[in-house]
């Protein structure tokens, strides 16, 4: 199996706390948690149901502190794009097991590999498993061309993200906005997301916006285009409501 090398910072270094990486791919801080820690849920009368950890997470060198590196980020935003299709994340996680073992390569989800061949892994396993589950994991896949490739919905969020020469992810573009074209760069600001316009931190212009500056200071100072600070005060005010 394929490994990203030991001392590559985008899978070494914890860079986001488990709600910042929520909000990054647009999931609950609980969603994030549940993929990043596992779970075990328990009903009275049943036996647990329990699911293994699928985003990357490091330990915290302070309590409160970043556990998620730029590769959980990457992971997350894939597992995001899975519950946008409307398939639950909890019935194909053995898809996603095998997906990993055939691909062959560590963090199977935030590599190349799995825009060029998971559609087609995919569908091969729900034609043959015998998982009551199985069928589920055709609506992740379409025939187009007469090649088997992800839906719509899942194909989009994986066009966000760009990969280094390693065949790993390198830069994601985030999901949620209209207008702003908004990245997460582990080698620019520690990876918070920033502008691709002007470089700017998005939390640095909104904290001048939330102090009082106008618009248009904003825009001067930062080098950022209008529209696309509206559109990130708005997606800002929709997450803070």
């Amino acid at each position: 199996m394929t490994t990203a090398a030991s001392t590559d910072f985008r899978f070494d270094i914890p860079l986001y706390t488990q709600a910042e990486a929520a909000r990054a791919v647009g999931v609950s801080s609980t969603t994030l948690a549940n993929w990043a820690k596992g779970y075990v849920h328990q009903q009275s009368g049943r036996p647990a149901v329990t699911g293994a950890p699928v985003v990357t997470c490091l330990r915290s060198d302070a309590p409160g502190g970043p556990t998620i590196p730029f590769v959980g980020l990457s992971e997350a935003l894939v597992l995001a794009a899975v519950r946008r299709s409307g398939v639950p994340l909890q019935r194909v996680r053995p898809a996603l097991a095998v997906l990993s073992k055939d691909l062959g390569v560590d963090h199977a989800l935030a590599s190349k590999r799995l825009y060029s061949d998971g559609a087609e892994i995919l569908f091969d396993y729900a034609e043959r498993s015998s998982d009551p589950d199985a069928p589920l994991v055709r609506q992740l896949v379409v025939v187009r061309n007469q090649q088997r490739v992800f839906t719509e919905a899942v194909e989009q969020y994986l066009q966000l993200i760009e990969y280094a020469s390693d065949g790993y992810a390198r830069l994601v573009r985030l999901p949620g906005y209209r207008e702003a074209e908004v990245v997460a760069d582990p080698v620019r600001s520690f990876g918070q997301p920033i502008f691709s316009r002007g470089g700017a931190k998005v939390t640095d212009v909104l904290e001048r916006f939330w102090a009082g500056d106008d618009l248009d200071t904003l825009v001067d100072e930062f080098g950022v285009p209008r529209s696309e600070l509206e559109d990130v005060v708005r997606v800002a005010s929709r997450r803070a409501a």
